[in-house]
């Protein structure tokens, strides 16, 4: 079988090495006639093969691949795409080699920018071999066809994990780090939309002694952006109201509840951009400007999800109140705008029974005098 030729971000070799679980043998090549773009795709920028007669599109030669290898790089792939072609590369030494390539070949008007690995691998690398990783986890669990409709959420996930590294203060907590913790066995767990972690670990004590190995369960889930809309000027708040699938299947009779605008990070994108991006789809809001509230877990201690938490300093009036929500991701939502006053006693009530909005709630009350006098 002829030698693969892989081009664009199948070029950088930890993105690869997540692919085949291995590190792969690899030359450098050139495609004659050929020139890699950026392909437009939302998300982690991905690379494209374009027609451009008279250059070579840089690329590597995969040598000595099993079956297995093809397998997994056509999982990863999404199947090749419309399949490989057989065309032939040029080497570094001049040779000229058959090779097999995933060529579906469009003009450059309809790609971005010439693609430049190395500027492509400063700014996505990691993000791209996390993601590369959350990918290949569900190799022989799921087909290609369902990775290709869990990937924008797989890359997510991957996403969360370099957030983390922003942590948070500790003057009160001791900073201890993943060094006290030792994983001694990872078990398989449901891989999906969300995914859950089975495991074994020990880990140090306050005390300076070992625990003994025990076992744990974790779902690890997203981070998520939270925005309250708030209008200092007449001291009302947006509240939205949407069916929730965490009181359907608690038992509670009421399944609607009531919540800040929210939506999932996207790979890439910062949690401010994402708050900006909830109020308006989920409300139709323009925000003004954003103020920081809390980031926090939600409950840390079996799910990995985290709340970047923000103010919505905005306009309100009784024309916001009416439905809002994407069709396309099934959001059907209610919107409420009413005084500050009326939002906090939902909270003395019960009515408001989700903690991100009551925490949200109860710091816009300590620092509502200052936005006022200030608007």
């Amino acid at each position: 079988m002829p030698d693969l030729f892989v081009y664009g971000t199948l070029c950088h070799r930890p993105v690869l090495a997540e692919i085949l679980g291995r590190d792969a043998q690899a030359v450098p090549a050139m495609l004659p006639d050929l020139s890699v773009y950026y392909a437009n795709t939302k998300g982690v920028p991905e690379a494209a093969l374009c027609i451009a007669p008279g250059t070579a599109a840089e690329g590597l030669l995969l040598q000595g691949l099993s079956d297995e290898d093809m397998a997994r790089l056509a999982f990863f792939s999404g199947g090749f795409g419309e399949g490989l072609q057989e065309r032939e590369a040029l080497t570094g030494t001049g040779a000229r080699l058959p090779v097999l390539v995933a060529c579906s070949a469009c003009p450059p008007q309809e790609c971005g920018p010439l693609f430049h690995l190395s500027e492509w691998a400063a700014d996505w690398g990691e993000l791209a071999r996390r993601t590369a990783r959350e990918i290949m986890r569900q190799y022989g669990r799921a087909s290609s066809a369902e990775i290709a409709g869990r990937r924008p959420f797989l890359a997510a996930r991957a996403w969360a994990r370099i957030l983390a590294r922003g942590g948070a203060p500790h003057e009160l907590r001791s900073g201890r780090g993943r060094e006290i913790v030792e994983i001694v066995q990872d078990h398989a767990g449901f891989e999906g939309f969300f995914r859950t972690r089975a495991f074994e670990l020990r880990h140090q004590r306050f005390d300076g002694s070992m625990t003994e190995t025990f076992s744990r369960e974790c779902f690890v889930a997203y981070d998520a952006a939270l925005v309250l809309p708030y209008d200092p000027a007449t001291d009302r708040v947006m509240l939205i109201e949407q069916l929730r699938y965490g009181p359907l299947f608690r038992g509670d009779p009421q399944l609607t509840v009531l919540e800040p605008a929210a939506g999932l990070v996207d790979a890439g994108e910062s949690p401010e951009a994402c708050a900006l991006r909830e109020a308006q789809e989920e409300a139709g809001l323009d925000i003004r400007e954003l103020r920081p509230m809390m980031k926090v877990y939600a409950a840390p201690g079996y799910s990995t999800e985290f709340y970047h938490c923000f103010l919505g300093l905005c306009a309100l009036s009784e024309a916001d109140n009416g439905m809002g929500g994407l069709e396309e991701e099934h959001e059907d939502i209610r919107n409420h705008v009413i005084p500050f006053d009326e939002a906090l006693a939902l909270c003395d009530s019960g009515e408001v029974n989700v903690g991100p909005l009551a925490m949200m709630l109860y710091w816009l009350a300590r620092h509502r005098e200052e936005l006022r006098s200030s608007a």
